[in-house]
């Protein structure tokens, strides 16, 4: 176990008011105004949700007798994560190879020659993370993945992050529409021209009945593989970096010896989890959630942060302890939607920590952890700037 830093105390921290949300019940019913919502805080209850059958993903019918103002792209609002069963299995098997264990291990050389020379690129002693490091590295992997012009990657990283924008429905929706068009010429271009990258050969892939992916499920595919590809990550990232700084004791073992990297990064994703919240769902039909009734036609979103610091199952789920087993976290969701990229993020994750470390094993943070700036949005978590020292 390691000891927290005394000036670690993060005051935008949300863990405090989700444990006595999760000590109160782990599945309450949340009123905001003329919305009703169910919040899902603990880690068996987390789990039983994530595999009901009974909750839909389905926004399109969710929102259809509701009303909306909002005009998110069908392409980003309607993508595989929005789907249920049977097309949401079409769809994620035509992908999954592409994110396997195996196509990953072979993707490492070029991941760690990304992330070496994001490091060589470090040019003064004072340095923000998540700029020069954390967001460029996903973003370029799954560019090169998606056959993105190079030079074209930094504008959709930035119309990809007000897709998150919290309180601000209008950027949200105009950034929707940006991606959608980008992706939909791309695929065209990929029609015309096809090279070898994922969404060209996307093009050619059959489902079991034989039948491909039509224009728009091409450019929903695209979009949000883009979106998934990198925004968690970068998070994840960054917010493993943070809670290194936080726990000097494990800052210094991981330097002293980088090739614990790749078994701290369980334990490192269950204590900052870089999604709070998983993608919506809503009941069809009245259900039980951990012996809770929920009517239908409600919403529910699971609490993934929440779930990992479960006492029940994670003791002293507060501390950062990379002894500890911490693979039973939900950080990548669980079941059929579990995030078909996550061999990938961890890949990218113990690449980043280990080839930091490995060429700055000295590194500091630059300003006391209270002062620094999270990103504003309640979907996921992530730091918006983390300056270090070399």
């Amino acid at each position: 176990m390691t000891q927290r830093s005394d000036r670690a105390a993060d005051s935008r921290s949300p863990y405090p008011a989700l444990a006595r949300l999760r000590a109160g019940s782990p599945v309450q019913r949340m009123d905001e105004g003329s919305r009703a919502s169910y919040l899902v805080t603990g880690h068996a209850e987390a789990r039983e949700a994530l595999l009901d059958a009974s909750l839909s993903k389905n926004t399109e019918e969710f929102f259809a007798d509701r009303g909306s103002s909002r005009s998110l792209h069908p392409a980003v609002s309607q993508t595989m994560l929005a789907t249920d069963p049977p097309d949401h299995a079409r769809l994620r098997r035509l992908v999954a190879g592409a994110f396997s264990t195996g196509t990953v291990a072979r993707l490492r050389p070029y991941i760690e020659s990304v992330a070496e020379q994001l490091i060589d690129a470090f040019d003064t002693p004072r340095v923000d993370l998540v700029e020069a490091l954390a967001a460029p590295l996903p973003v370029t992997v799954i560019g090169e993945l998606l056959g993105v012009p190079e030079e074209d990657r930094d504008q959709l990283r930035h119309l990809s992050g007000q897709l998150f924008a919290a309180h601000a429905p209008k950027t949200i929706d105009d950034a929707s529409h940006a991606v959608a068009e980008y992706m939909d010429q791309l695929v065209t271009t990929k029609r015309r021209s096809p090279g070898d990258d994922l969404l060209s050969r996307l093009l050619t892939a059959r489902d079991l009945n034989g039948e491909t992916l039509s224009q728009i499920e091409l450019t929903s595919m695209a979009a949000l593989l883009l979106i998934a590809g990198h925004e968690t990550t970068t998070n994840a990232i960054g917010n493993a970096l943070l809670a290194l700084f936080q726990y000097p004791e494990a800052l210094a073992r991981l330097s002293g010896d980088p090739a614990q990297v790749e078994a701290a990064v369980d334990e490192l994703l269950r204590y900052d989890s870089p999604v709070a919240l998983s993608t919506f769902r809503w009941t069809r039909e009245a259900t039980t959630i951990g012996g809770h009734a929920v009517e239908a036609g409600m919403p529910v979103l699971v609490a993934l942060g929440a779930a990992n610091r479960d006492p029940a199952v994670f003791p002293d789920p507060d501390t950062l302890d990379l002894d500890r087993d911490a693979a039973s976290h939900l950080a990548f969701g669980h079941g059929i939607h579990r995030c078909l990229g996550a061999p990938l993020a961890r890949a990218e994750v113990a690449i980043a920590l280990r080839t930091l470390l490995v060429r700055h094993p000295n590194i500091m943070l630059a300003e006391p952890v209270e002062q620094l700036a999270w990103r504003e949005t309640r979907l996921v978590r992530g730091l918006a700037s983390l300056p270090v020292r070399l």
